[in-house]
């Protein structure tokens, strides 16, 4: 009877241990959190006071009540009086400092959030979201108690820009997908969806004034089946494959975007990787073609060719996405853009002539800074990749540093805005774990715990230069990600240590700890529909 007792006891005990811990498995991780005891109760009576009910208020809290409703069965009222207990009260205070930070107190009888923005309030509403059971992500559940732990939590933003990107040129990725991966984005607290939009293997957004460029390079008509290879050997899936979003899909996609606090930057690729746009419009190109929508995956000779019509072509359709897309940004790419082809152009050649242009590479430079001119006409600004810097970079370029850290470095040096995207750290393409154990990839090796390992802030640059780093983002290229069920595979749990790398203090980062809380998450991203890799759970330490 004795020995029943006390396995009794310890089983209490251990459950009671598990379930504390299973309450502040937070990601990411707040800057500071103090628990105390007790716990708030949220029942059908529980009302949510916005102090400041507009229609920003009404959506930092939309996504935490449609949980209610989803797994509790009834909404929250939204009250604008003051309401002394039972309530989440939501308030505008300009005092917080960090436009995106919070504060949350969770009381047994009032939780108080504060935050200078409606968009600190959605992120102090993700943390009640993980501070309740793990059942508020699965549908109907009468019997669960709907509690919060008693906490006091001050927190903000490590760096500005955190995001993921996705490739949706390679395989196309339908709306709904897109919209499930912003809210992917929203739970982290990520706060940017970086949209590759156009590529050599397909053209996937609707330009009015040029119909062709999703009629015709939208649809490529083979796509290589397995490992790229030599050609002698390479197989083909000979089914044709393509896919576009309307401007009125990008429209509904930015909306459910803006609700969740997250900003859409789309890349339009120039000069190079325009294989799709010259099989629509040859005649931007050097030799004028003919050219096939590309199905092998690679760097490709044929890029946009510099000449003035060329750049009526580019300005017209930056004129469109600049019009779509609210982002104060747009990526132009500039990426591995082969100089083969203007190196043979006689209009390129006389163009270096004219300009006092010494190579081809300083000829991308002059590319780049005409397509700046032309989006800061627009009120935008434009993001490259760190090849942009070859031959001197456009005066008011961002630079996203994807070639390791070094160009990052050179440009924050040059007094250049940056976002830290290396391939060594967060190139969720690469492989997770064993490729024996993985489906097929691009190659590359990246666990969980080297994403976690990343400091996106070098230690070569002075405090001064410091302050051009403004945050990191994770890629997710998709050669080898047919469906979107691998892009979720792939994605996390690795995007959920890029949010934390993006948010966290670098001091709060503990990799065993991170894997413990993330487990724990597992049993939410289960209730979402998430799909993710379990890696983790047989990593060697």
């Amino acid at each position: 009877m004795k020995r029943f007792f006390l396995f009794t006891l310890i089983s209490l005990i251990c459950t009671g241990i598990s379930m504390q811990a299973q309450n502040f498995n937070l990601v990411p991780v707040p800057a500071k959190m103090k628990t105390n005891p007790g716990q708030f109760t949220i029942n059908e009576s529980t009302k949510i006071v916005l102090t400041a009910n507009t229609p920003e208020m009404q959506n930092a809290v939309a996504v935490f009540n449609g949980l209610l409703r989803q797994a509790a069965g009834y909404r929250l009222p939204i009250a604008a009086a003051p309401v002394a207990a039972n309530a989440i009260v939501c308030k505008l205070n300009p005092a917080i400092s960090n436009a995106e930070g919070y504060k949350l107190s969770v009381q047994k009888n009032l939780i108080q959030l504060e935050a200078q923005t409606p968009q600190g309030i959605f992120y102090g509403m993700q943390t009640l979201r993980q501070l309740l059971p793990y059942q508020i992500e699965r549908p109907f559940l009468s019997n669960v108690a709907w509690t919060i732990p008693c906490v006091e939590i001050e927190d903000a933003p490590r760096f500005v820009h955190r995001g993921l990107m996705l490739d949706v040129c390679r395989h196309f990725m339908p709306k709904e997908f897109v919209l499930k991966f912003i809210d992917m984005l929203a739970y982290h607290k990520m706060n940017t969806f970086h949209w590759h939009l156009t590529e050599d293997q397909g053209w996937r957004i609707e330009i009015k004034k040029y119909p062709k460029l999703t009629e015709v390079g939208s649809v490529r008509y083979r796509t290589l089946e397995g490992r790229y290879s030599s050609p002698a050997s390479r197989k083909w899936d000979n089914t044709p494959y393509g896919g576009f979003y309307t401007q009125n899909d990008i429209k509904d996609v930015i909306a459910y975007a803006q609700k969740r606090f997250i900003t859409i930057i789309p890349e339009i690729e120039m000069p190079g990787h325009a294989v799709a746009a010259l099989t629509a419009y040859p005649e931007f190109s050097c030799t004028g073609g003919p050219f096939e929508v590309e199905g092998l995956w690679g760097v490709f000779n044929d890029i946009y060719c510099p000449k003035d019509e060329t750049f009526a072509f580019l300005e017209n359709v930056l004129t469109e996405v600049a019009e779509l897309f609210p982002s104060k940004y747009i990526h132009i790419g500039g990426d591995e853009a082969p100089k083969t082809r203007w190196h043979r152009c006689a209009h390129c050649q006389a163009l270096m002539k004219k300009e006092g242009l010494k190579d081809e590479h300083e000829l991308q430079s002059y590319f780049i800074k005409r397509i700046e001119k032309f989006v800061a006409s627009k009120g935008k600004r434009i993001i490259g990749w760190d090849e942009i810097l070859e031959g001197g970079l456009a005066p008011d370029a961002t630079v996203m540093s994807w070639r390791g850290e070094q160009g990052g470095i050179d440009a924050a040096k040059q007094n250049h805005d940056v976002i830290m995207s290396p391939n060594t750290y967060v190139y969720l393409d690469y492989y997770q774990s064993d490729p024996k154990k993985e489906p097929l990839g691009i190659g590359g090796y990246l666990p969980l715990w080297k994403v976690y390992s990343y400091n996106p802030m070098p230690a070569a640059l002075t405090p001064e230069e410091a302050k051009h780093i403004l945050g990191v983002q994770g890629n997710l290229w998709t050669e080898y990600m047919p469906n979107s069920n691998q892009v979720e595979y792939m994605a996390f749990p690795r995007g959920a240590a890029v949010a934390e790398t993006g948010w966290s203090p670098q001091e709060k980062k503990n990799y065993p700890d991170f894997k413990e809380r993330m487990i724990q998450q597992f049993k939410r991203y289960d209730g979402i529909g998430w799909n993710y890799s379990k890696a983790i759970l047989t990593e060697e330490e």
